[in-house]
């Protein structure tokens, strides 16, 4: 049986020593996540590692958007156009609750990069391609129309918009929601764990790992058929310890974002729009808060912990004064904001981040490790099947076993379970009756409920029970349900992981996180036996991230 509780990953490391594998994969973003559960579906015994939390890497750092790529059209990427806008629909349609459709508004200025031509060509050449639903195609707006959906736009030179649906969600729950669901189909997944060495057979071919539990300090050794390396930023580190990291390498940008409480910027719809620069950037109002981003430039630093510079805040800053001008954003203004890495694939001499493709690659070393870099966060499903069948297609050549295709199109991921997009709305009305039943206001109720779709109702069991556990512990109950869970079902280990990648409140809710962290904080302690050095190190973590999010560091 296979667990996903942080009171229990011993059990896991005892079926990795216990079985060899024929995959294991290394990387818990979204791509790892993505790979196992499309191999476990077609029958591969499936192991996976991450050397940090699940998603804590690129794949909590995005722009939140299962987007279609819009802008790949201006480098005529058709091919990827076509492909990711068709599985954005794919991605919403297995983990509604997860991913919501987006209006967006493309406003167009004289002198701008887009004008009413493009702009309208653009998008019905983006429906074709990613084959846009009806009601969801792209709508072309005079000067007037645009001001009325959002006042807080540019006047001056305002020559129209273009208006078309993108996809909102929450890149880190998507990716556990994705892992859960291929642990509920049989991975081992296990995070803190980092790969220090390969092993290798008499004909040196990769046949194993060297893996450290890093909570622990303990060593083991895990056998696998197939490793694949999906490490993100990290990648060529896997590629050097294989001692195979030649020609194509990454080449790694930084994009940040800003995010302002509601009231500081109130805007009423999702912006995508383009800087004196020429870049584009989005502007997303979300819950109680309005985020903006992303810039793109290229990093050479600590790849675990990008963070947010001066000439970062103060670019995005003026971007968002020349758009929406009578706002007057000032650094003081900003409530919170995140850094992220795009591991891109870069040819050895090209250093211009706008011209490097975001096309995902495979490597195959002369040992037999298989890795993949580069691609988008929406294109996920497509990397995994493209990865996994590579590994089927060397175990059918090696071995003579033959197995499935992928399996994952229709497969609702953990929460997903909902009855698709049109089901989601009825399922919605149900359980926030259910909730509010049992005492959760209605906004509570909605908050849960879209956070966890069908998980819900654990959620909610988990509320009901713990009413006087919550009391004794000094936490909010709803608090305490979503804790709970998130250390029984979703592995979290450390308080980083409950207040970035379960709830991700750090970035959306930061006053949330301060009220609540002493006590949290106290218990998880308490729960998982931690040490004082442990208490002390971890508490640190979480007060640097807190600090990192509103301070620059010099640029």
């Amino acid at each position: 049986m296979t667990v996903f509780s942080s009171y229990d990953r011993n059990l896991t490391f005892n079926h990795f020593k216990e079985e060899k594998l024929d995959l294991l994969v290394i990387g818990g973003g979204i791509t790892g996540a993505g790979i196992s559960l499309d191999a476990v579906t077609r029958g591969l015994k499936t192991g996976l590692v991450e050397m940090q939390d699940f998603a804590a890497g690129t794949s909590s750092r995005s722009t939140k958007l299962v987007h279609g790529g819009l802008r790949y059209l201006k480098q005529f990427e058709v091919k990827m156009v076509a492909e990711v806008g068709k599985e954005r629909a794919i991605v919403y349609e297995n983990g509604p609750h997860v991913t919501t459709p987006e209006w967006m508004m493309l406003p167009f200025h004289k002198g701008g990069t887009f004008g009413p031509l493009t702009t309208n060509l653009g998008l019905r050449v983006y429906d074709f391609l990613a084959g846009v639903k009806k009601g969801e195609r792209r709508q072309m707006f005079k000067p007037e129309e645009a001001m009325e959906r959002e006042p807080l736009i540019k006047r001056d030179e305002l020559r129209g918009a273009g208006f078309y649906v993108e996809y909102k969600t929450d890149d880190a729950r998507l990716t556990i929601e994705v892992l859960k669901k291929a642990v509920q189909k049989g991975v081992h997944a296990v995070n803190y764990t980092k790969v220090v060495d390969f092993i290798y057979n008499d004909a040196n071919k990769i046949s194993g790992v060297v893996m450290e539990d890093t909570i622990t300090g303990e060593q083991h050794k895990v056998y696998a058929k197939k490793i694949i390396n999906a490490g993100g930023p990290w990648v060529d580190e896997l590629r050097e310890i294989d001692g195979s990291k030649k020609g194509k390498a990454l080449h790694l940008t930084k994009g940040v974002h800003l995010v302002f409480r509601k009231e500081i910027f109130p805007l009423q719809q999702a912006i995508y729009f383009d800087t004196p620069d020429k870049r584009m950037v989005f502007a997303i109002p979300r819950d109680n808060v309005t985020y903006v981003g992303t810039t793109d430039t290229t990093y050479k630093g600590d790849i675990a912990n990008p963070k947010m510079t001066e000439a970062d805040r103060d670019y995005i800053i003026d971007a968002i004064n020349y758009m929406f001008p009578t706002l007057d954003i000032k650094a003081e203004h900003v409530d919170s904001s995140w850094a992220g890495l795009r591991p891109l694939i870069a040819e050895a001499d090209n250093e211009n981040p706008s011209e490097i493709s975001r096309k995902d690659e495979i490597f195959v070393s002369d040992s037999g490790l298989i890795s993949m870099a580069g691609g988008k966060l929406t294109g996920y499903r497509k990397m995994a099947q493209h990865a996994v069948d590579k590994v089927t297609k060397q175990l059918k050549e090696e071995e003579g076993v033959l197995y499935s295709g992928s399996e994952t199109e229709h497969l609702a991921l953990s929460g997903g379970e909902v009855g698709g997009s049109k089901g989601f709305k009825d399922f919605k009305n149900r359980k926030v009756s259910e909730g509010m039943a049992q005492g959760l206001d209605e906004q509570t109720a909605l908050m849960l409920v879209e956070r966890y779709g069908s998980n819900f109702d654990k959620i909610l069991e988990l509320y009901v029970t713990n009413q006087e556990k919550a009391k004794t512990e000094d936490i909010d109950p709803i608090v305490f349900a979503e804790l709970v869970y998130a250390l029984e079902y979703e592995l979290a280990y450390k308080p980083v992981d409950f207040f970035v990648r379960r709830t991700g409140a750090l970035f959306f809710e930061i006053g949330w996180v301060k009220a609540h962290k002493d006590n949290v904080i106290r218990y998880m302690a308490k729960e998982l036996k931690w040490t004082d050095a442990q208490t002390k190190d971890y508490t640190e973590e979480l007060e640097q991230l807190l600090h990192d999010a509103v301070t620059p560091v010099q640029s």
